[in-house]
């Protein structure tokens, strides 16, 4: 069994896909028309067959409250793995992008936490190779 696909809400799916693509990196995937929407997925430029994150419409009437408690308790919606948490702290920073938590050694990571513009906090991590189990 494999992580094939997963989702994150957004507000607005054009404005998700420039700040997914042109902020942070990732690369369409696919970008089918679906009536007033679209089946939108990016994937990381360093994993092209890897799992897609369907960047996915937030119209359902559960979304906003469920978004909502999140924020309100600083939970993010997702986690983006990378080699170093600092620096993309750094090049995001440069770029515009809000954190709401800079980066924070836990022991056996490295994370951050930032406002990824379409009603989502994201979570940045690296993990300590030391501490992983079975490395």
């Amino acid at each position: 069994m494999k992580i094939r696909l997963t989702s994150i809400y957004v507000d607005d799916q054009r404005a998700a896909l420039d700040f997914y693509t042109n902020v942070l990196g990732f690369t369409v995937h696919h970008d089918i028309p679906l009536g007033d929407s679209f089946w939108l997925t990016v994937v990381s430029p360093e994993d092209q067959d890897g799992p897609q994150l369907l960047l996915e419409p937030s119209d359902h009437p559960a979304v906003r409250p469920y978004r909502e408690a999140l924020a309100n308790d600083g939970i993010p919606l997702a986690q983006f793995a990378v080699d170093d948490v600092a620096a993309e702290h750094d090049r995001l920073v440069g770029l515009g992008v809000t954190f709401t938590q800079a980066p924070t050694d836990i022991g056996s990571a490295v994370v951050a936490v930032f406002d990824d513009t379409c009603g989502n906090l994201v979570q940045l991590i690296t993990e300590k190779r030391d501490t992983r189990a079975g490395d």
